[in-house]
């Protein structure tokens, strides 16, 4: 993550902001005399967030471990060509 001070930021508000959004990379401002904060898109918060719902539900963090699990052994469900069709999209 890159480091940037607040009057720096300040500066370059308009285009930091467009990296941020174009590279997905946060960026970190620190203050002074004070706490840091950092900037990121909504898309990529909103991507954290889901993450950290799934992390944090314990309900689907065993289905996902029992899914590995049988994909592992090659026990898996296999769709067919017409349901990874609709799953794909094509």
């Amino acid at each position: 993550m890159n480091i940037i001070s607040v009057n720096k930021f300040r500066e370059n508000l308009k285009s930091l902001v467009e990296q941020v959004i174009s590279t997905h990379e946060p960026l970190k401002v620190t203050r002074r005399a004070g706490e840091a904060f950092v900037i990121m898109s909504a898309e990529d918060w909103e991507r954290e967030q889901e993450t950290l719902h799934v992390l944090q539900n314990q309900d689907l963090m065993q289905q996902i471990a029992a899914s590995f699990d049988t994909h592992s052994r090659g026990q898996g469900y296999t769709p067919n060509d017409e349901q990874m069709n609709e799953i794909t999209g094509i």
